[in-house]
């Protein structure tokens, strides 16, 4: 597996957060998701392939903890 280059990437994050710097960052990155901790930037990086992303957001879409 090669590794991404995130050097140009544009990371976000959800507009549920609520800006307490506790959550994910999300980019684009061909066709994988990247994903990274907002606490620790230079920290590792997760990736995904996006229609596995997809899923995932599709299946956590609405639910909020108790």
């Amino acid at each position: 597996m090669t590794a991404l280059d995130l050097t140009l990437a544009q990371w976000r994050t959800s507009t549920r957060s609520v800006g307490n710097g506790n959550c994910v960052e999300v980019a684009a990155a061909g066709d994988r998701v990247a994903v990274r901790d907002s606490k620790d930037r230079p920290g590792p990086v997760l990736a995904f392939p996006s229609p596995a992303w997809r899923a995932f957001v599709t299946g956590i879409d609405g639910v909020r903890p108790d």
